[in-house]
């Protein structure tokens, strides 16, 4: 029955950021750990209209990270952050097949290990500030690391739908020739908006009764989830570069990722962390069989970043390069992500499911306590 979870659902919508200050941690995770809760105690239970709704959230949450991706920032970039930023990419992804190869992990751990978002690491500037050289090198790798992770898990969600066959080479296939499609289309779009400027103003006019900026975001992140639904690619890849167009494009609206953060923050995104914290059980967490497992993601995607990190040793030095690679170990969203497309396509257990889950949440608590530890250590030396 859809009213309990209503009802439940606007508990958790309303309440979650007073939780969360008190508990002096980020809203989504307090999200994540009440939809638990709830669901364990019989006030979340499984529902077609809850499923769709939750999956429409983190669609929603894709389409807003990608608005604060300018796609232009790419070719202002210093050449020596950019190519230490391809190394450090390099690395993890080197590192994560050789814990996979040697370690006898689950393959879905060459996934898991390089995954990047930028998500939470965004709420680190309200605090920290922009000055500071570790955040806005974090920001930029972990803005290209989130581009690579959305890329391999499109294709690990083909490869799961489709194994080692022709028709995930179709699918590959299909997914190259979208991403060519796109390339051309951003500099058709480029060459347009230069001969003829006032079509922006046309589509987004900075006096907008009638809403026309949100409105054309809206389509568009409508249009390209049909596209992809159609192409049978994963749609975290389209709604993410659905909302690089924003910033890319239509730079003056400056106001329009805040508009549509209100609505997708203030509704569809804590419906979809909700719903992923109502999957977790807490008799298998208590249970101490999977203890294992949550250390093992936990600790391996941190220490792994952290000794990569080095390659910014130089640029940053000791105490920064460290805040740096603990600002990028904290992918979660897309680790829940990756979890709930290996558990629908039986590529990994329930068991491995709730570890990356449980592992998600507990990466932000973690890293986010030592970014404040040894910040605060560092103003006390001063």
């Amino acid at each position: 029955m859809i009213v309990p979870i209503l009802l439940t659902l606007s508990f958790i919508i309303f309440l979650s950021p007073y939780i969360s200050s008190a508990l002096k941690i980020p809203i989504a995770p307090t999200e994540i750990i009440l939809g638990m809760i709830f669901a364990n105690l019989g006030f979340l239970g499984a529902h077609p209209l809850f499923d769709t709704t939750a999956d429409i959230g983190f669609y929603f949450l894709m389409f807003l990270a990608g608005t604060g991706v300018d796609l232009k920032i790419f070719f202002k970039t210093e050449e020596n952050l950019l190519k230490n930023a391809m190394i450090f990419l390099a690395l993890l992804y080197i590192l994560a097949f050789a814990c996979v190869l040697f370690l006898g992990l689950s393959k879905i751990f060459i996934v898991v290990i390089p995954l990047m978002s930028v998500g939470i690491l965004s709420t680190l500037f309200k605090e920290y500030g922009h000055r500071q050289n570790w955040l806005n090198f974090a920001m930029f790798v972990g803005i290209i690391g989130e581009l690579a992770s959305i890329a391999v898990l499109t294709i690990l969600d083909g490869y799961i739908k489709f194994g080692l066959s022709s028709e995930l080479i179709v699918n590959l296939a299909i997914l190259l020739g979208f991403l060519g499609a796109v390339a051309l289309l951003v500099k058709g779009l480029q060459i347009l908006f230069w001969w003829y400027p006032h079509i922006k103003k046309t589509l987004m006019p900075h006096i907008d009764r009638d809403d026309k900026d949100t409105r054309l975001s809206m389509a568009l992140f409508c249009l390209v989830i049909a596209l992809m639904m159609m192409l049978n690619l994963n749609v975290v890849l389209g709604a993410f570069i659905a909302g690089t167009f924003l910033p890319t494009f239509f730079e003056h609206k400056r106001d329009l990722p805040r508009k549509l953060s209100s609505f997708g923050f203030g509704f569809l995104i804590p419906i979809f962390f909700a719903h992923a914290g109502s999957t977790i059980s807490l008799e298998l967490i208590f249970s101490g069989k999977i203890l294992f497992q949550i250390s093992l993601i936990t600790f391996s995607i941190i220490l792994v970043r952290v000794l990569v990190s080095l390659v910014f040793l130089k640029d940053l030095g000791a105490r920064n390069t460290l805040l740096f690679g603990l600002s990028l170990s904290m992918p979660l969203t897309l680790l829940i992500a990756t979890a709930t497309i290996g558990l629908q396509g039986d590529f990994i257990s329930s068991n491995l499911y709730t570890a990356m889950v449980v592992a998600a949440v507990l990466e932000v608590i973690i890293c986010l306590i030592l970014i404040k530890f040894i910040s605060n250590l560092n103003l006390a030396k001063k």
